[in-house]
């Protein structure tokens, strides 16, 4: 029995201390350590209930065992002030601490919420804290080592703008004008504000040492701000199922030191292939399979130029030649309709159905009507087009409708 037991110690140090090397538990970002610290927080918390309560069971199990003449039962016993104490006080209290953490920790891990502080010691310049009680508190069970009296970095946030294709990842680079497939990078210690949508269907953006996940949907878009505070090469992926191709939907994101981003850009920036929307559809086709049916992993690739307006033509469903914009949808909308004179923007929208269709669209049945003409309408529906969004647009009558058709 002694030879049996003697490895156990040192196997069960093995099993716990493999826990350094996973990534949630032990990310490389800020963001992401803060996440860990709840997790880790909230498990411990609900364990107080969890361990006494299957402690106690086995141990009434086995004490009140039919071979058991010793134990003492009381048939007429109904109640007990300790025990209505611990079975209600201790998870109401448990309750209130969980719910309480987990409301400041909403706000303060917000992914849409631009980060203050680079790591526990440093502060990002001309940022302010306005922390209340519940979120001191808070950043006490989350940020542990969060300082009182941080140092002050002077850094810029980069934005990366971020499309789900079917099945690969596009970034953008809008100030650096690069975009790659299935490749991220970031210089550490450096805000990250990525902006992503989807293309198709939607989608799950998950680097898990960098932060939490986040979903990316077609015709909105979300925000993550975070960090990455450690140099290295990191998993990302997508995190949710959204088609056959869905297991290949990984890349790599590159934590960099300032010169190693700066040369990293450099060289996608000296790639000499450009991505403008004709490349860009192209690009939005489905992935080609194997022989045995299987969807082939994409691949990296590197644009040295990008259309400035790409992203916003993704974001807007608007990158095939003749698409309505979702925006120029939405000030139509906002005016109330378009009315008889509309009726081509209808046309627009067939790229709604171009996925279900497996057809582009033919040019020449929207002679006329394209990116940039902006809304077929009356001359009262534009002017108020023109005006300030949340006016109520009034019905009127144009000198064409004097026979009793009002236009809107």
């Amino acid at each position: 029995m002694k030879k049996l037991c003697s490895p156990l110690p040192a196997l069960l140090a093995g099993v716990l201390l493999s826990g350094c090397n996973w990534t949630v538990i032990n990310p490389s970002g800020y963001v992401a350590k803060q996440q860990s610290n709840l997790l880790i927080f909230s498990v411990v918390l609900m364990l107080l209930i969890i361990v006494p309560v299957m402690f106690f069971t086995c141990y009434y199990a086995w004490k009140y065992r039919a071979g058991n003449q010793q134990a003492e039962y009381d048939p007429e016993f109904y109640h007990s002030n300790k025990l209505e104490f611990m079975v209600w006080g201790v998870p109401i209290a448990i309750i209130l601490v969980l719910g309480t953490i987990t409301w400041g920790s909403t706000h303060l891990l917000d992914p849409y919420r631009p980060l203050t502080r680079i790591d526990s010691a440093t502060q990002i310049a001309g940022t302010e804290e306005n922390l209340g009680a519940v979120k001191r508190l808070t950043n006490a069970v989350i940020d542990p080592k969060r300082s009182d009296s941080p140092a002050t970095a002077n850094v810029e946030t980069l934005v990366i703008e971020v499309a789900a294709l079917d099945w690969k990842w596009l970034f953008i680079y809008p100030e650096q004008g690069i975009a790659t497939i299935n490749e991220v990078a970031a210089p550490v210690n450096v805000p990250i504000e990525f902006k992503l949508t989807s293309a198709s269907m939607m989608n799950s953006f998950y680097i898990p040492a960098l932060a939490g996940q986040i979903y990316a949907m077609p015709g909105m878009q979300t925000r993550l701000h975070a960090v990455i505070n450690d140099e290295g090469a990191f998993k990302g992926f997508s995190a949710n199922y959204t088609g056959h191709g869905f297991s290949q939907m990984h890349f790599q994101f590159h934590g960099l030191s300032q010169a190693g981003f700066d040369d990293w850009a450099a060289k996608v920036r000296g790639s000499g292939d450009v991505l403008d929307r004709a490349e860009y559809l192209a690009l939005d086709q489905f992935d080609q399979k194997d022989e045995k049916g299987h969807v082939k992993y994409f691949g990296t690739r590197h644009y040295g130029q990008v259309d400035p307006q790409l992203y916003y033509a993704i974001l807007n469903m608007c990158v095939t030649p003749g698409a309505m914009c979702m925006d120029e949808m939405m000030h139509i909308d906002m005016a109330g309709g378009a009315g008889v004179e509309g009726i081509d923007n209808v046309k627009r929208l067939r790229y709604d159905r171009r996925r279900t269709q497996q057809a582009q669209i033919d040019l020449a049945e929207f002679s006329g009507v394209m990116p940039g003409d902006y809304v077929c309408t009356s001359r009262s529906v534009a002017s108020d087009l023109d005006a300030a969004a949340g006016r109520t647009l009034r019905i009127s009558l144009s000198s064409d409708a004097a026979a009793g058709t009002p236009t809107l």
